[in-house]
């Protein structure tokens, strides 16, 4: 079925690498995006253009071109099954060892989706804000970290959001060996000297960030 060992071999590490730039953990971005950001390496170009996305891209459509001239034959079979591991595996991956071989806030699962803050002025100068956010302990072991926000996509005259949060935070929270358990976090914040701020509303997929000795996660 391999004609080309070394074609074969360049095709399996391209294939790799396209999973792992494309990984989904320990952060809500893919872990190739991490690491630019990590490096002060820009995610997008000025055109919108997104980096991570292109690279993945390029090594994966590589790896094809690779896997196809070092077979001899079931090359559609082979490419089809490519694209099928390409797409599920990495989610499938990161749950699988979040939920048996992770430790600390690694194995604490994050349900962004079903998280909301609501926000209301209390007075001129005081906004009351209330978030719920659930989490689950897949470890073993209690897992205490400290909790932060940010507001994922803030441009210069937005209004400041879940962000407003951090200026009483960090707050803490634990949870329970194999528990589920929704944090509530209620707080009242001086925005008396902040000029662009949320008034009333509500807002859901909280943006956090969680953080223990043992590291953090960007969620």
């Amino acid at each position: 079925m391999v004609k080309n060992t070394k074609l074969f071999r360049v095709a399996a590490i391209l294939f790799i690498a396209s999973m792992i730039i494309n990984f989904p953990f320990p952060h809500e971005s893919p872990f190739g995006e991490e690491a630019l950001t990590i490096l002060d390496i820009p995610i997008r170009t000025v055109n919108g253009l997104y980096f991570v996305g292109i690279l993945t891209l390029f090594l994966f459509i590589l790896s094809l071109y690779f896997l196809y001239r070092s077979l001899e034959k079931y090359y559609i079979r082979s490419i089809i099954a490519a694209i099928f591991i390409s797409s599920l595996s990495p989610p499938i991956l990161a749950e699988a060892y979040q939920k048996t071989m992770a430790e600390g806030i690694y194995a604490v699962s994050y349900q962004k989706q079903e998280s909301t803050c609501s926000f209301e002025m209390g007075t001129e100068e005081i906004l009351h804000v209330i978030c719920g956010l659930p989490f689950e302990n897949y470890s073993n072991d209690d897992v205490k970290f400290e909790i932060e926000f940010y507001d994922k996509y803030l441009f210069e005259d937005d209004e400041k959001m879940v962000s407003l949060l951090n200026s009483n935070g960090p707050y803490e929270a634990s949870i329970r060996a194999n528990e589920g358990k929704e944090v509530r976090i209620e707080t009242d914040i001086d925005v008396s000297e902040i000029k662009n701020h949320i008034i009333s509303g509500e807002s859901s997929l909280i943006s956090i960030i969680i953080k223990s000795r043992d590291g953090f996660r960007k969620l």
